[in-house]
């Protein structure tokens, strides 16, 4: 693949993996993927900014040997983690030259995940400046976005900021500049699904950042924002304590009790002029589900009982939206159960990290009946006056 220029003498040099449909064995990529890499070429020096994935380590050699690229000075690396730094070895042996330039706690990492010896690292500090020539390479110390060694680069003449992580987004596209809508909802679906548990950093790093003169923002996932308040102002939504009119609604069912509760509260909601988003955990993408999560006022996990404990997808939810820690400021729990147990104690046990109100649940033996259903109607209601005291019921 041809090295493509974002300012003369600065080129994206990565790798677009539109195959990947799963990260970390965890995460859905519905969109794919890329993992982006920089070339810098200085009058004096040449640097990379971080590398790609292990599995794309020939294909990444290849791609740089194909464009030229001789030598390489240093390689900066803003994060250990692999999809950014497992080709390091790789680049090592084909330039043996470079060195990797990273900060204290991000070198003692690469140490311990790819076995890097100490020599093949010089280490830099916050704002420490290290020259190419006629260019300048500063670091920012950024821990928590989304790994405590995490740092930025900012590319002082040219005003480019390399994030890392930080303002990506999940998605392989041929468009070397962020574009559409599509765009949007693939950097939502990222901060959702890594950077929403680390809101109150974030916050923090936005400020810094705020502080530089950028032109341009080149995360490494995803496209190149050249217009870098697109990205700068959804980040800043995101991470403001501000909810919307919304009610997350995460629902499994066995034998159509539960579901006959969800489909009458879904309709109470809505006559009360509540948005609401449901999610047969059955079915759903867990990405789609955080995304949701970003903005909702509140949560409800809808459950049966099994052997006397929640539905195990309704204990996996509760565990995603603990370790998310969305700024959701209410929570709820329905469901049916036939002979008794503890499914209510067990989900609200599990939301330990999060700070939210718990509004009335409606747990039910058997199928709904006409008083099981008025106490759904009343869930909902003290669910919109909850709405309303914060202002957001339009």
């Amino acid at each position: 693949m041809t090295l493509k220029e974002i300012k003369s003498g600065v080129f994206w040099a990565g790798i677009i993996d539109w195959d990947r449909r799963l990260f970390d064995e965890l995460i859905p990529l519905p969109e794919g993927t890329s993992y982006n890499s920089y070339l810098i070429k200085g009058t004096e020096k040449t640097a990379l900014i971080d590398t790609s994935d292990a599995e794309k380590a020939d294909e990444f050699i290849k791609n740089l040997r194909d464009n030229g690229v001789k030598n390489i000075d240093y390689v900066v690396s803003n994060h250990a983690e692999q999809d950014h730094s497992g080709a390091l070895p790789a680049v090592l042996d084909a330039y043996p030259e470079a060195r990797i330039a990273t900060n204290p706690k991000c070198k003692d990492m690469l140490k311990d995940l790819l076995l890097i010896p100490e020599e093949k690292f010089i280490t830099v500090n916050e704002m420490e400046a290290l020259s190419l020539g006629n260019r300048t390479l500063e670091f920012i110390i950024a821990p928590w976005v989304h790994w405590p060694e995490t740092m930025f680069t900012y590319l002082r003449e040219d005003k480019i900021l390399f994030p890392c992580d930080f303002l990506g987004s999940h998605l392989a596209t041929s468009n070397l500049f962020a574009k559409d809508e599509l765009v949007y909802r693939a950097a939502k679906r990222y901060y959702a699904e890594i950077m929403m548990p680390f809101r109150t950093s974030i916050k923090k790093h936005l400020d810094r950042i705020g502080q530089l003169n950028i032109d341009i923002i080149a995360p490494s996932h995803g496209p190149v924002y050249d217009k870098p308040g697109f990205i700068l102002d959804a980040y800043r939504d995101w991470v403001s304590d501000e909810v919307r009119n919304e009610v997350v609604l995460a629902y499994v069912s066995m034998h159509g009790s539960t579901l006959a509760m969800v489909n009458y509260f879904i309709n109470s909601l809505v006559e009360k002029g509540i948005t609401v988003k449901p999610f047969n955990l059955t079915k759903t993408d867990i990405g789609e589900l955080a995304m949701a999560l970003v903005d909702a006022a509140t949560i409800v996990i809808a459950s049966p009982t099994v052997l006397a404990g929640p539905h195990p997808a309704a204990v996996y939810t509760a565990y995603l939206v603990n370790a998310l820690r969305p700024k959701t400021r209410f929570a709820s729990v329905i469901g049916s159960y036939g002979w008794g147990g503890k499914m209510l104690e067990i989900i609200t046990g599990i939301l330990s990290n999060i700070k939210i109100e718990l509004i009335e649940p409606v747990i039910i033996k058997g199928f709904p009946r006409d008083e099981n259903f008025k106490a759904l109607e009343n869930l909902a209601g003290s669910i919109a006056e909850k709405h309303s005291s914060l202002n957001i019921s339009k």
